[in-house]
């Protein structure tokens, strides 16, 4: 028998072998197909499932912080006077920021990565900050420079040159501070930095305060921040 397969032969054998490749194809593209469906329902499904989490804990959160806000924010009350039901209130400033810290530690502590939390590690700082505690409130101030949040960074970044500026560091406080000025942002604006600049630098550099109050007050005429720079200028050593 020749062992010659002629050109008819050879296009039938081609075309059975396309049939045969194309139907695997097929089959292997619908696998495929079926794979990626169910890998996407099991991700929605698992995002859904996370998304539900995640905003439970905010929920979550966001009443914590509210109730250690509640104490932060309590009134101080005058000797023998009673508080009226269901007010919070405490004999003296330290017993309360005592009892806020720690409200807040435990709101920052279970929710670290909330929103919340993170602004509860701000009030916190704030707490020790009050209770003199300085070096355990820039703890917590470091703490959210790196938190991904800008707008708390700079806030942190502002209240630890404030703790410089009290503890003996005011060349360090200058330095942050600088900074703030040419990087503003919406909670620590150029005006804020520009002023807490001027209050720290009125000791070692009297003259350049000067100046800042004076460009406050053209810049922000008519405002608070023109009469706190009056009232900078009015505590300025006299030459």
């Amino acid at each position: 028998m020749s062992e010659h397969i002629s050109r008819r032969e050879l296009k039938q054998d081609k075309f059975r072998d396309s049939l045969e490749h194309g139907a695997e194809a097929v089959a292997s593209h619908r696998q495929l197909a079926s794979m990626l469906l169910l890998v996407g329902v099991l991700l929605a499904a698992g995002f859904g499932g996370w998304k539900i989490y995640a905003d439970r804990r905010t929920v979550k959160a966001t009443a914590a912080l509210d109730a250690a806000a509640k104490v932060y924010n309590a009134r101080i009350r005058g000797a023998g006077e009673a508080s009226e039901t269901g007010e919070i209130t405490y004999p003296d400033e330290a017993g309360k920021m005592r009892d806020a810290s720690v409200k807040f530690a435990e709101v920052a502590d279970t929710y670290p990565s909330t929103n919340a939390g993170r602004q509860a590690r701000y009030y916190q700082a704030l707490c020790l900050e009050d209770l003199e505690q300085f070096n355990q409130a820039l703890e917590q101030l470091k703490k959210l420079e790196g938190a991904g949040d800008p707008e708390l960074a700079a806030m942190a970044r502002y209240q630890t040159a404030v703790i410089n500026g009290r503890t003996g560091k005011p060349e360090e406080a200058v330095k942050i501070l600088r900074a703030l000025v040419d990087k503003p942002s919406v909670f620590v604006p150029r005006s804020l930095a520009l002023l807490e600049l001027a209050g720290q630098l009125r000791s070692n550099n009297p003259h350049e305060a000067a100046g800042i109050y004076q460009q406050l007050k053209k810049e922000f005429p008519d405002s608070p921040i023109a009469e706190e720079a009056d009232r900078g200028l009015g505590m300025l050593p006299k030459s």
